[in-house]
């Protein structure tokens, strides 16, 4: 790879970012010189003066639900219940008789949704939708009636919404993974050489099964759930080992390894039952709810520990997250708590003290900065930290979310540094990053001879740029182990 500049970790083995070459052998950097210096050996890459950056991760993604969500009627426009009816009565329904639609975010609406305003507007057609932080649907009641649940309103939450989203996220598996594949090629356009996995399904047999489709766009972690820990044990998971077909080179790539043991231990902002301190405004008994209670959150990460798994435990409300760290503390366990949007200032070292990684999505803090002014006006801890954290010495690891947020490492990048994405001023700037520590919380390797040849070339520099231009970065191409996934 000829006349590249180095803009993320590693760079320091170069004097002021002059051009180099970056040789790359059996899918590693095996050397890094100024233009001229390496001879040239097999297939030339020229780069022209591009900026590089090790390949970046999204780490947390909910992979089927975000390829389908292509397929899905888009509700983020609709400011009121009666808007996201009228939306959804104009909608073709599937090959399957249902229509879909999702990105609702009703916390906001002045209206309430209710089973007979769905009903007049969508008729007999199974109609679902699906809140934007997937932690409620509302179903008209033909929907209902098809998926067997009951509720007076069509709503309904946490739990029986994920499994309404499982059900619709299953009908067609091979669609499915013919869905996946298009996204892994739009995610490789924007740079990411790797994401996790957190569907709610066994991945274990989903991804082998990718793979000897085709799949290659980048590299998978995948989690389990604890409805499928008895599983995940008698079949010997462990994370970090490599999980494919087969180690030949017709169908396996090494890109698909074993991640962690997904726990969820409160709900969400959005459906207002994250766990928190302090009651939600105009709800006194509204406390939100932890749907793990605390003594078997510890079992199931202590099972976990014990069978060589990794924990990812989602944590909204500070409620939870001190349930976790607590849980974390008792169980020796290792892993992210996923989220971490509202922290107890005594809470933010208790990461570093015990390894535990803040898998956190940017995009959030800005999306919802108008709920947590509206929801958790009370609320005393802090509300989607960056910096406290890292202040703390706790590792962030970025991701979407997606499909809640837009599956694109830049938008991530942009929202740290700049903490809004509009002409506000920026939502708590103080709680904003650099751009050099916002790619070091993108990224699992550095650009120095040994490391993987995750490469994401761009077309300018991104320590220089503004945040707009952050957020449409041009990428110029991007290597997965040294083999071109995306070129422009």
């Amino acid at each position: 790879m000829r006349a590249v500049r180095i803009a993320g970790p590693g760079r320091e083995f170069l004097i002021d970012d002059e051009p180099v070459d970056i040789l790359i052998e059996d899918g590693r950097i095996a050397d890094i010189a100024p233009t001229g210096a390496l001879r040239a050996r097999g297939e030339v890459l020229d780069a022209d003066g591009a900026w590089a950056v090790p390949g970046l991760w999204d780490n947390h993604v909910h992979t089927v639900q975000w390829a389908l969500a292509e397929e899905r009627a888009p509700l983020g426009s609709a400011d009121s219940a009666a808007a996201a009816a009228r939306l959804m009565s104009d909608v073709r329904p599937l090959s399957d008789g249902r229509r879909v639609g999702s990105g609702f975010r009703d916390a906001l609406w002045t209206d309430l949704p209710s089973l007979e305003m769905l009903d007049a507007a969508t008729g007999a057609v199974p109609t679902y939708l699906i809140n934007a932080d997937v932690h409620s649907v509302w179903l008209n009641s033909a929907a209902l009636a098809r998926e067997s649940f009951r509720s007076p309103d069509g709503i309904l939450r946490e739990e029986d919404a994920f499994e309404i989203s499982r059900r619709l996220n299953a009908a067609d598996p091979a669609h499915g993974d013919r869905a996946v594949r298009s996204a892994g090629d739009r995610a490789a356009a924007r740079g990411i050489t790797g994401l996790v996995d957190f569907d709610m399904a066994w991945n274990a047999d989903a991804w082998p099964r990718r793979v000897e489709a085709g799949f290659a766009a980048h590299r998978v972690e995948f989690a389990m759930y604890p409805f499928d820990l008895d599983r995940a044990i008698s079949s010997g998971l462990q994370t970090g080992e490599l999980h494919e077909p087969s180690d030949s080179p017709e169908t396996g790539r090494g890109l698909i390894r074993v991640g962690s043991l997904k726990v969820i231990t409160d709900g969400s902002l959005g459906t207002r039952t994250a766990a928190c301190s302090h009651a939600y405004p105009g709800d006194p008994h509204n406390f939100g709810m932890l749907t793990v209670p605390s003594d078997a959150l510890v079992e199931l990460l202590t099972r976990a520990t014990g069978a060589g798994l990794a924990v990812a435990v989602h944590a909204i409300g500070d409620r939870a997250i001190t349930s976790a760290l607590d849980a974390f503390t008792v169980s020796g366990a290792v892993g992210t708590i996923e989220h971490a949007q509202l922290v107890r200032h005594a809470d933010l070292a208790r990461f570093a003290r015990l390894g535990v990684a803040a898998s956190v999505q940017p995009q959030h803090a800005i999306d919802d900065r108008d709920l947590v002014a509206k929801h958790w006006a009370e609320q005393t801890a802090i509300s989607y930290p960056l910096a406290s954290l890292r202040n703390a010495g706790a590792e962030l690891r970025f991701g979407s979310d997606a499909p809640v947020a837009e599956l694109d490492p830049w938008q991530a990048i942009a929202a740290a540094v700049a903490r809004t994405d509009d002409d506000r001023a920026p939502w708590h700037p103080e709680e904003s990053l650099t751009v050099d520590q916002a790619i070091e919380a993108s990224v699992r390797s550095t650009l120095r001879p040994g490391e993987p040849a995750d490469i994401v070339l761009c077309g300018e520099d991104p320590r220089t740029a503004t945040a707009p231009r952050l957020r449409e970065m041009p990428v110029v191409a991007t290597l997965l182990a040294g083999r071109v996934t995306h070129t422009r």
